[in-house]
């Protein structure tokens, strides 16, 4: 037992020799740094001014936005239907919905985002310059100028150099995933249930058109599926009806007809079929990016660490090639 101690005792002082000699000394590393402090400066200086002139570069990024409520009519008359009479309807072989309006708003979002939307969206308004090649805005008079790269104005040609299988002209696959990820915002309040539909663009005008046409698009949009769907429904019923002599059922049939019909004169009538505009959407007077004090800033301070981390690098690998 005593000879173990003595080992350990022994052992002990080599320990914290060998600790004391792995613990990194501050003031030698501050001594370190000070002395590379010329080439910590000239990192710093070097990033700052290529952020500064990234920054400068960088076009200003405009968004409009509007706020919008669900419009609760259509799906609050639906679920008074489906809860008198839907399990007549089902038992007739037709749907009358009642999912509600959140359901409904839900839909409609997705279809707003989908690809089918986008393209006839795309096609009605000739948008893809604007999305794909605007460069720069002159807010004097208003006018978009396109990158000469992409996109021959006065030609009206795509002249973009890229690889397969992408083309000179952009397709809607990719014109979509522009538009998806750069320019278009939909945000859902989680308290209030109020919807924002946003859109970004180096023009405020073409901003605020891009929101007010999906807001006009989309109701129109869904207004002619539930009119599609309600035609549908009353012309199945109208067949049910020819083929069954149980005048209980015929009475049946004649209420989910006037009900549906009631349905489809609400739809055409009903110009703000999915959102109520709460807020309109306006032109846009300040950018929204970029943020060139924070790209300036941050570009400052990744230079300074990359300054102090080469002199670190430096030292430490001195050391280990001297030892």
């Amino acid at each position: 037992m005593t000879q173990q101690v003595q080992q350990q005792q022994a052992y002990q002082p080599a320990y914290f020799e060998q600790a004391a000699e792995d613990e990194i000394d501050l003031r030698e590393l501050f001594a370190v740094i000070w002395r590379g402090k010329w080439l910590i400066i000239a990192c710093t200086v070097l990033f700052s001014v290529a952020a500064v002139i990234y920054a400068i570069n960088q076009p200003n990024i405009y968004r409009a936005s509007a706020l919008l409520a669900a419009s609760n009519q259509e799906s609050n008359k639906l679920s008074g239907m489906a809860s008198q009479f839907g399990g007549l309807a089902s038992l007739a072989g037709i749907n009358l919905g009642g999912g509600g309006g959140t359901d409904q708003t839900t839909l409609a979002i997705e279809v707003l985002k989908s690809r089918q939307f986008f393209k006839e969206f795309l096609e009605k308004y000739q948008i893809k310059a604007d999305l794909m090649a605007a460069k720069e805005w002159n807010p004097v008079s208003g006018q978009i100028t396109y990158d000469p790269e992409i996109y021959d104005v006065a030609e009206k040609q795509w002249i973009r150099e890229v690889n397969a299988p992408k083309q000179a002209e952009p397709s809607m696959q990719e014109s979509h995933q522009v538009f998806i990820k750069e320019v278009l915002t939909v945000a859902t309040d989680k308290e209030t249930g109020l919807i924002t539909i946003a859109a970004e663009h180096i023009s405020p005008i073409v901003a605020q058109h891009w929101v007010n046409w999906l807001i006009q698009d989309i109701n129109q949009v869904m207004r002619e599926r539930s009119q599609q769907e309600t035609l549908a429904n009353i012309n199945y019923l109208k067949e049910q009806l020819e083929n069954t002599s149980v005048a209980q059922m015929q009475t049946v049939f004649y209420q989910l007809i006037e009900e549906q019909t009631k349905t489809l004169m609400l739809a055409e009538a009903n110009g703000d079929f999915v959102f109520k505009v709460v807020d309109p959407a306006v032109v846009a007077e300040q950018k929204v990016k970029p943020k060139r004090a924070l790209i300036c800033v941050l570009g400052t301070l990744l230079g300074g660490m990359l300054g102090v981390m080469l002199i670190l690098i430096r030292h430490f690998a001195k050391g280990t090639a001297d030892a």
